[in-house]
């Protein structure tokens, strides 16, 4: 009849299901691929979640060096040495090993002590020049001090400076210590980020919320690899 014209149903729904049947073939592989990634997101953000600048306790009056130790001076001359909060809430619970003995001399970027967890080790090196007068013998039997006390029972060395004035003129002290600590809890976001990706298996294409924050003992559940890369990137440089 005049002014009708007519159609295959058949044909046009066929068409249609070749382009879902095409559409599917392209999103499975993406979907796999994806789902790789989320795997890795995921290992990130279980490791993102607790530890905050506002939690980390920076001491004011003491010197805190670019690799995570702290150093105070005593009215008699003395310093104390230790590590800063922000490695150990990192770190978790380690085991200790003093490497320096009392009357032995010291330089700056010497390797004093080493603190492992489950074979993975940290190297700590001093941040001044000095005598050795005395070390924590304590935290050979109590570990857990330098978690629960970094900065009282938790300390490493008593050490007689010889250049306190000039090797601690690199040193972050009072405020500028406050907001050094922040800055370098979120470098160690995007240190994870690159490190883990890097080590990883899976693709290394990563994303992190913005305010993420980091879970306590972050360090503690990642790999060997990280652990020397963390080295690297924060604890050789004093």
């Amino acid at each position: 009849m005049d002014g009708f014209s007519y159609f295959n149903i058949f044909e046009t729904k066929g068409i249609e299901y070749l382009a879902i049947i095409a559409f599917l073939a392209l999103l499975i592989p993406f979907w796999v691929v994806l789902n790789k990634q989320v795997k890795i997101t995921k290992q990130i953000q279980n490791a993102l979640g607790i530890l905050s600048a506002n939690i980390l306790r920076i001491p004011q009056g003491l010197f805190y060096s670019k690799n995570h130790t702290w150093i105070h001076l005593e009215k008699s001359g003395v310093a104390n040495l230790g590590l800063d909060d922000l490695l150990q809430h990192l770190t978790g619970e380690v085991k200790f090993s003093n490497l320096i003995n009392p009357g032995e001399i010291i330089n700056k970027g010497d390797l004093l002590a080493k603190i492992e967890h489950n074979s993975k080790l940290l190297k700590i090196f001093s941040p001044i020049s000095g005598k050795i007068l005395k070390t924590n013998s304590m935290l050979n039997k109590s570990p857990e001090m330098l978690n629960e006390d970094p900065y009282g029972k938790g300390w490493i060395y008593k050490i007689k400076p010889s250049n306190w004035i000039a090797e601690t003129n690199s040193c972050f002290f009072a405020e500028d210590a406050t907001n050094w600590a922040t800055k370098e809890l979120e470098k160690v976001k995007d240190f994870l980020i690159v490190s883990m990706g890097k080590h990883s298996h899976e693709p290394s294409i990563i994303t992190l919320q913005d305010g993420g924050e980091l879970r306590n003992n972050t360090l503690s559940e990642l790999p060997n690899e990280v652990w020397q890369d963390f080295q690297k990137e924060f604890l050789n440089h004093t």
